[in-house]
């Protein structure tokens, strides 16, 4: 990182982190050339908070809560594929109101590797049909299928109870959200690196 900063001549560096043993590390390699912005809920997000302990919300989903007001207005909904899947709702009024956490996909597949003795590590890909033919087929098939229907339902959920009457713009971000997203009609829009900008975004509204 400091040799990026050195290189780049950065003036400020936007942190997002969910790994708190890192976040010193990260801090002597930034702050000794650059201004250093740790993400919080404390600072403008360009979205209001209506969350009981708001200190709690993983600086990930409030970058996601304000990239998807920046860019698609609201109310809208962020489903980020990473190690664990997170659904974060942006309300009609502009305000964060919550979400749902689930296992990631990659999580899901690796602990039936690690759990089984006899299911083999997969590289995760679209299947071919829901029946398999070999072990990895039937595998792929409870995976990809399985969890596009996790997600199905978790956004019908979602819209059942905060938007009943309204249909809302649901952005996929996140590694797997092309390979799950891409085959869920409720998904309007994929955009890879959303966290991402909501760090620049962030960035530029406490500048």
């Amino acid at each position: 990182i400091a040799g990026l900063i050195r290189q780049r001549k950065v003036p400020k560096v936007v942190v997002s982190s969910v790994v708190p043993a890192k976040n010193s590390a990260v801090s002597k390699a930034a702050k000794e050339r650059a201004e250093v912005l740790w993400l919080d809920w404390k600072l403008n997000l360009g979205v209001g908070i209506d969350y009981p302990k708001p200190q709690s919300i993983g600086a990930d989903r409030l970058a996601n809560a304000a990239a998807v007001a920046e860019l698609y207005g609201f109310p809208a909904i962020v489903v980020d594929f990473g190690t664990a899947v997170t659904f974060d709702i942006v309300s009609e009024r502009g305000t964060y109101v919550g979400g749902v956490i689930a296992p990631g996909l990659e999580a899901m597949t690796s602990f039936l590797y690690r759990r089984t003795a006899l299911l083999p590590r997969i590289s995760l890909k679209e299947p071919r049909q829901a029946v398999g033919k070999s072990t990895i087929e039937a595998m792929l098939s409870g995976a990809v299928f399985g969890y596009r229907g996790l997600v199905k339902e978790i956004l019908a959920r979602i819209n059942a109870e905060q938007f009943p009457r309204k249909k809302v713009c649901v952005i996929a971000t996140g590694g797997y959200a092309g390979l799950i997203a891409g085959g869920l009609p409720e998904i309007e829009v994929i955009r890879p690196h959303l966290t991402l900008e909501g760090l620049r975004i962030v960035a530029n509204l406490n500048d």
